[in-house]
């Protein structure tokens, strides 16, 4: 038997963010991971049959993480976590040759809009303009705390033009919002593309806002030289530093509960820790709840919240991921030498109305006409691949439940990757003939290798149902606390969500570390103090 001031489990990214803080704060902190190695969904993987060639087979795209206040808090760069921000940042390329592009620099994105319509380019700069102060001023601040009970929220936010201008939009579904406010197909169709990146159903009010955040947000796509696992290594010597330990191999048989409070955790292999102060749980609600409590620890009313808490039925991803001779060279790139390395590249999209489909597709348990989106990440960082090599890859939504049935992406997986490779090579003629080796990864394959994913969910969570907010997961654990005093939350089903944020785990250190009685001194303020200096401002 062991002894920590806290114990967390699971080693994902939130994980390791929050046992970094508790750990500089002075507390003794364990963390405990089911496999190997640590990170979580930071995973950077060598092609087995094929050596020196890395692929980063679950998170590539990291949004702003520069930005973060964790990322300088944890001095994460001196712990070798570097990023780069590629300038032609997203391009939707088109069967007819044309582009749409988003760059660093915004000038360029109106001129790529306005290339296709000038009124939906000065449609983006007036969104571009009036959101920018919301987005700098409520939704950052609002990730980068706990959140606000629904009620008080509302408040606060009619309180100055710029809240009740997010209210009125957050009301609209992206659909609609798109459909009011843009003309053009191609332009509907990339900008609700971004949105479904997020697993947002596109149908669902109350979503409206995301789009016109992303028009105003500075933050752009970046990827972690070395590869994704470059993150996880970097989180793990900021926890080191720390004075915390992270024990790989250690699966959670149970949450040790006494005098109705979290007081330790049994591992399978039977070693038991003891936690003086904490518990918290990187995992999904079902594990933490009903696979790793008694049922006399878990009340009636919770056991039903878990039971119903749903995951995104459009989230889960297919993958094909390629070893080259050369990178893909794109036919669009002929008369627009700037496509001849762009980051992000979406292929098969070419108007809004495809997405009906693919939901209809998804929850049919059916493969819709291929729309997908990936990159060659050695055209910015060659140490992912041997000397004059590369790697490529292309991420597409696909069904877990396949015809009903999972188990059947065993079957047709790699039959698959070659229709994605067919669509490939109609932009970029030649590929098949700089194929080195390649591989698909389905999103049962995700769920087997994070159990934490269910049903191949990378956000650990829908967003409808609502569960968002104050109320993500489900109402009662909004807040990181649960039910049990001594247990907390803090993976992605927390608020603001999954993708690679690292927000639940920096928001979950202040729920700890306050409730600890621990001052930290790098916590912002509360939210519903920025709220209401920002309207003082404002007035």
């Amino acid at each position: 038997m062991t002894t920590y001031d806290g114990i967390i489990l699971g080693a994902g990214h939130n994980a390791l963010i929050l046992q970094a803080y508790a750990g500089r704060a002075g507390l003794k902190v364990l963390c405990l991971e089911r496999r190997d190695i640590a990170g979580g969904g930071l995973d950077t993987v060598e092609d087995p049959h094929h050596p020196g060639f890395l692929h980063n087979t679950h998170a590539f795209f990291h949004r702003a993480i520069t930005q973060m206040a964790w990322y300088r808090d944890l001095d994460l760069e001196r712990h070798g976590a570097t990023y780069i921000e590629p300038e032609l940042n997203v391009a939707l390329l088109l069967k007819d040759g044309r582009s749409l592009q988003w760059w660093t620099d915004f000038e360029r994105t109106h001129d790529s809009f306005a290339a296709m319509s000038e009124k939906d380019a000065a449609t983006l700069k007036r969104w571009h303009d009036d959101f920018r102060p919301i987005v700098e001023n409520i939704l950052i601040p609002e990730a980068m705390t706990p959140p606000l009970p629904p009620d008080e929220r509302r408040r606060l936010l009619e309180r100055t033009p710029e809240g009740r201008l997010l209210l009125e939009v957050s009301a609209l579904s992206p659909l609609e919002f798109v459909a009011r406010e843009f003309e053009h197909p191609t332009i509907q169709a990339g900008l609700l593309f971004f949105n479904g990146l997020r697993e947002v159903d596109l149908r669902v009010r109350g979503f409206g806002h995301h789009i016109a955040a992303l028009l105003a947000s500075t933050a752009k796509a970046q990827m972690t030289v070395g590869g994704a696992r470059a993150l996880a290594h970097a989180l793990e010597a900021a926890v080191a530093e720390s004075g915390g330990t992270v024990l790989t191999n250690a699966e959670p048989k149970r949450i040790l509960v006494e005098n109705d409070r979290a007081v330790g955790v049994e591992t399978t292999d039977g070693a038991v820790h003891m936690a003086r102060h904490f518990v918290a749980s990187g995992l999904n609600p079902h594990q933490t709840f009903l696979d790793l409590l008694a049922p006399a620890d878990l009340p009636g009313e919770w056991r039903s919240k878990v039971e119903n808490f749903q995951y995104n039925v459009i989230a889960p991803l297919f993958a094909l991921n390629l070893n080259l001779d050369s990178p893909p060279v794109y036919s669009a790139a002929e008369a627009d030498p700037a496509l001849s390395k762009p980051f992000m590249v979406i292929l098969g999209l070419e108007h809004f109305e495809q997405y009906p489909e693919i939901v209809r597709h998804h929850e049919a348990g059916t493969i819709p006409p291929t729309v997908m989106w990936g990159a060659c990440p050695t055209q910015f960082d060659p140490s992912q691949a041997p000397a004059g090599k590369h790697t490529a890859f292309m991420w597409e939504k696909l069904p877990y439940h396949l015809g009903g049935d999972p188990k059947q992406w065993d079957r047709v997986k790699d039959e698959h990757g070659q229709v994605m490779l067919d669509l490939w090579s109609e932009y970029a003629p030649g590929l098949r003939d700089q194929v080195i080796g390649s591989f698909t990864r389905s999103a049962l394959d995700v769920e087997r290798t994070f159990p934490n994913m269910r049903e191949g969910d990378l956000l650990i969570g829908a967003f409808t149902n609502g569960q968002i907010g104050y109320n993500r997961p489900f109402a009662g654990a909004g807040h990181y606390r649960t039910h049990l005093p001594g247990l907390y939350l803090c993976g992605s089903c927390c608020h603001p969500g999954g993708n690679i944020t690292g927000l639940p785990g920096y928001n979950a250190a202040q729920v700890v570390l306050s409730d600890l009685g621990i001052d930290a001194d790098w916590a912002p303020a509360p939210i519903a103090d920025r709220l209401a200096a920002f309207a003082a401002r404002a007035a």
